[in-house]
């Protein structure tokens, strides 16, 4: 059975024309300012990984095996993502409870303080194993922030969208984290142009101690935005209050399972981003400009394309293009690494442009907006961002994961390749057999059991 059209309106063309005109309105903001306020969120948490792949091996673990500092300065990057589903609960819970906007205000600082005292945090060889604690400490609120951040902003945009429009405003949301990496890669592009002396000493600390500025910029925007009419009436309509954690355990904990497989296409960021840079820099010494550069490129390309992923989803569905992103991605998955062994800087960019802007900007702009459509209004938060964040487990280690698998010589990249186009595939598989088309459903009916299935 497929979901069933859009019911026409029954109030006066009038009526019809101001509400439609409104809401147009509210969606450009919301999609702008979750735009803008995810991309400060993510230039905060990318500037993690490009440290890690570049300085914190040597900063917080000198003095050991360089194989086993890259494993150590890889896996500090998923404790980031073992707190998330517990923060996203919370987040989740009161973002149902009293409201997204609140909620993202929340988190936009959150996350700005905890980047600026990693700038802030002494070297090992100063205060001892202090210093890899703090670090550790401060990733993990970085991951708490960014547990409600990205769900928390698809489910105030698509709130304000159009029905018909979802997919290509809530797009923006992710293409800002796009545009994030791109700015965390600019910030460290310029250090890296330092000395080495000067880069370990304090350079790298500088696009750490740059997020303070933009949290009043982010604070500015949100305040601005309100609350969206469906979550409005969700909440008037509602005549028992029951905690959203445990409504989505009891009744929607199928489609936390299904999220939770669904989500491993999200493992193509990390790996790209962060083993990506430290396998080409450190193996075969291609020069960090030239892979920072690399991710600049696919990210800005990626800023101009996902938007049209959006576009397409909303008038073929979601699932023709997700999965078909996918499948690019496990294909470039072996291409990109193979140009990186092969240490051709012309293929490496094209391959990367397949794997980041081809492959990855179609299945990147959906992910969260698919994800928030399988939950109904009054817990959609909680249910996204918790079932979301605990697919993201596995995207927090995998740049560990690659680490441990890389095996020496030439072709050591192949197990990893392996792994992330596993990833895909199986994210692919379950999308075509279990996750619902919603791209002719109603934003007031997403979520519920009378929406139809492909």
């Amino acid at each position: 059975m497929t979901a069933g059209p859009i019911d026409p309106p029954t109030t006066p063309s009038a009526d019809i024309d101001t509400i439609s005109a409104g809401r147009h309105k509210n969606a450009r903001r919301a999609a702008a300012a979750s735009f803008i306020g995810s991309t400060l969120e993510y230039y905060d948490f990318f500037i993690y990984g490009s440290a890690s792949a570049l300085i914190f091996n040597k900063i917080f673990f000198p003095g050991i095996d360089p194989s086993l500092g890259l494993v150590l300065s890889m896996a500090t990057i998923g404790i980031g993502y073992v707190v998330r589903p517990l923060a996203a609960g919370v987040i989740g819970h009161f973002g149902d409870r009293i409201g997204r906007r609140q909620m993202l205000v929340f988190t936009l600082v959150l996350m700005g303080v905890a980047t600026f005292l990693i700038g802030c945090i002494p070297p090992t060889a100063v205060i001892g194993a202090a210093a890899p604690i703090l670090l550790v400490l401060l990733r993990a609120i970085q991951g708490a922030s960014a547990a409600g951040e990205s769900v928390g902003a698809v489910t105030m945009t698509l709130e304000h969208a159009p029905s018909h429009k979802r997919a290509f405003y809530a797009s923006w949301v992710n293409t800002g984290a796009v545009a994030g990496i791109m700015l965390a890669s600019l910030a460290f592009l310029a250090v890296s142009m330092l000395p080495q002396e000067d880069l370990l000493a304090w350079g790298w600390r500088l696009p750490f101690l740059a997020s303070i500025l933009v949290v009043g910029v982010g604070l500015w925007i949100r305040l601005r935005l309100p609350e969206s009419e469906v979550f409005e009436a969700a909440k008037e309509s509602e005549t028992e209050q029951e905690l959203p954690i445990k409504v989505v355990l009891r009744d929607h904990w199928a489609t936390v399972l299904k999220v939770i497989v669904f989500g491993l296409w999200s493992v193509v960021s990390s790996i790209f981003a962060a083993f990506g840079l430290a396998y080409a820099t450190g193996k075969f010494g291609i020069p960090a400009p030239v892979m920072l550069t690399v991710t600049i490129v696919t990210a800005a390309l990626g800023v101009a394309a996902q938007p049209y992923a959006g576009i397409l989803a909303d008038r073929i569905g979601r699932k023709p293009v997700f999965i078909t992103g996918n499948i690019i991605c496990a294909i470039a998955a072996f291409a990109f690494f193979w140009a990186v062994s092969a240490g051709s800087i012309p293929l490496i960019f094209a391959t990367a442009i397949l794997f980041m802007t081809v492959g990855y900007g179609m299945v990147n702009p959906l992910g969260p907006a698919m994800t928030a459509e399988m939950f109904e209004t009054r817990i959609r938060y909680t249910g996204a961002a918790t079932a979301s964040q605990l697919g993201l487990v596995v995207t927090g280690f995998a740049p560990a994961i690659a680490a441990a698998i890389v095996q020496p010589g030439q072709f050591g990249w192949i197990p990893v390749a392996s792994f992330t186009a596993a990833c895909c595939l199986v994210s692919a598989g379950v999308t075509a057999l279990w996750v619902k088309e919603t791209y002719q459903v109603r934003t007031e009916d997403l979520g519920l059991k009378s929406q139809g299935t492909v």
